[in-house]
């Protein structure tokens, strides 16, 4: 027995020292933002246990208080980068950077999260307990937080498990009405085409790891260039899987089909959590897999890209400008197909990223973009909302005299639709595409330009279409719309943001000054 402990006692002596390399500190404040979200949605489900019927309501604004409290925490991280879950042999690789680019995307995930709530708080009221609320909340906060910890995660590891933590709580969501068969088609549409995107992307990010020996993603800048010439095509290969991957993931064309019928099938204000915050954690993600892991196989990406835009803004916006007005809702897949469109759009600076020299400014376009049409989109589903809650079926034509019963609401949502198709006086959507149309053009993308010119006058259509029918002489009795305050804040915080905007249009650049590199 003696000797037994002589042996394990030189083995005791240096595991301690190399306990101590292991253990590090956690920058708390820098995770502060997703870590409450979570916490939040945590707390609201074991709530839900205890809370009666007649007080369900109290979660939703538990939830809407989490939520602002988080987009609150990112005030502090403003004074400088930080990040944590460091290599211990080396500071500067890091796991999470709580960097210029976080906070602006966080900003705009927590933001757009906080207006799908104040909407969430009036369909779950008009739903009458046909909704599950403790578990809308638990699964709309868990979406929220891993879309948080997206934007800054600087590993591949870190990025797809963030990426599924925002995308599976999505898919319960989109199918929450027990017993809908649209919505479940829908959830099944979702999930179906989610999965798919996950195992390619998991595969070409495996290719990319046995290629590079590591995850985090300035390593695998670094290592890829200097790949073994027999490992070279695994590499290429691993980059064009999981960019596929990341293209189901941000609705680009041909992957977008699940779109439509997801934003039908959903809730309302699912399907603008999901147009704008769905759609941002595919655009960051994309950013941090081409632009920082990858900046060395940009002539593999950014043709690809090019063309994905392309290809994306045009059938978007073809589907868009096919929608019959008279269609049962008919007015949420106007909506679907632009957002699939704009799509296109905030494809073009990540596209242009690999030809110009200055990758920097072309993500910051992509993000002053994707920060206008959050606020913008989200107004014009708070309308939707509104006109939703005495016409079920939501068809353009339920617009017809809007003017005439809610004049406010008409002239936001008809504001919302020009800054969509950037017309004055929605000098934001105008100011947006212009930054995104130079930078195709600084990066002799002028073929890029000419297709989106070309589709910008397509959009114009539609959207001065649906525009015009708000101030028509309504036909037959013109119903009342009662606006709950919830709708009415959501309204006026997109109304006044996209309003601020448009009188001071540099702020959006000077905000989206990512510091990304």
């Amino acid at each position: 027995m003696s000797t037994l402990a002589a042996m394990a006692q030189p083995l005791a002596s240096p595991a301690e020292p190399l306990a101590a390399n292991v253990v590090q500190s956690v920058d708390w404040l820098a995770i502060a933002p997703p870590t409450l979200t979570a916490v939040v949605g945590l707390v609201v489900l074991v709530a839900d246990l205890f809370v009666g019927e007649q007080k369900k309501a109290l979660l939703g604004w538990v939830s809407v208080a989490g939520l602002a409290a988080s987009a609150l925490l990112l005030l502090p991280l403003l004074d400088g980068d930080r990040s944590t879950f460091c290599l211990t042999g080396d500071a500067d690789v890091c796991s999470y950077a709580a960097d210029r680019f976080t906070l602006v995307i966080q900003f705009l995930v927590l933001g757009g999260a906080l207006l799908a709530a104040l909407l969430s708080v009036t369909t779950l009221k008009d739903a009458d307990k046909r909704l599950p609320e403790g578990e809308y909340w638990f699964l709309l906060l868990s979406s929220a937080a891993g879309a948080a910890l997206l934007p800054a995660s600087r590993d591949l590891a870190t990025l797809v498990v963030a990426l599924e933590v925002a995308s599976l709580p999505a898919f319960a969501l989109v199918g929450i009405r027990h017993g809908d068969r649209k919505s479940s088609e829908a959830a099944l549409k979702f999930f179906l085409s989610s999965v798919t995107a996950t195992a390619v992307s998991l595969m070409g990010i495996s290719f990319v790891y046995a290629s590079t020996g590591t995850l985090y993603l300035t390593q695998v800048a670094d290592r890829i260039q200097n790949v073994d010439g027999q490992l070279h095509t695994l590499a290429q290969t691993g980059v064009v899987l999981t960019l596929v991957g990341f293209a189901f993931k941000t609705a680009a064309v041909p992957f977008h089909f699940w779109v439509p019928d997801t934003y039908v099938g959903a809730p309302l204000p699912i399907a603008a959590y999901l147009s704008v915050v769905g759609k941002t954690v595919g655009f960051s993600g994309l950013i941090l897999v081409t632009v920082v892991a990858l900046p060395s196989y940009a002539d593999v990406w950014g043709p690809a890209l090019a063309a994905l835009a392309a290809l994306t803004m045009t059938v978007g916006n073809v589907g868009a400008l096919r929608q019959q007005a008279t269609r049962a809702y008919s007015a949420v897949r106007l909506l679907a197909w632009s957002s699939v469109g704009q799509a296109g759009y905030l494809l073009v600076p990540i596209a242009a990223a690999a030809y110009s020299d200055d990758a920097e400014r072309s993500v910051g376009s992509t993000v002053a973009y994707a920060l206008m049409y959050a606020a913008v989109n989200l107004g014009a589903f708070a309308v939707a909302a509104l006109v939703g809650r005495t016409k079920a079926a939501n068809r353009i034509t339920d617009y017809r005299g809007l003017y005439a019963t809610n004049p406010l609401a008409a002239l936001l949502l008809a504001f919302f639709l020009l800054c969509l198709a950037g017309l004055p006086p929605g000098i934001i959507g105008l100011f947006a595409k212009v930054t995104v149309f130079s930078a195709a053009v600084d990066a002799g993308l002028g073929w890029l330009a000419v297709v989106m010119a070309v589709n910008v006058v397509i959009a114009l259509f539609y959207y001065l279409q649906w525009t015009t029918l708000l101030f028509r002489a309504p036909e037959g009795e013109p119903a009342a719309h009662r606006v709950p305050a919830p709708l009415t804040a959501a309204l006026a915080l997109t109304g006044v943001l996209g309003i601020v905007l448009s009188g001071a249009p540099q702020l959006v650049l000077r905000f989206t000054d990512t510091g990304l590199f």
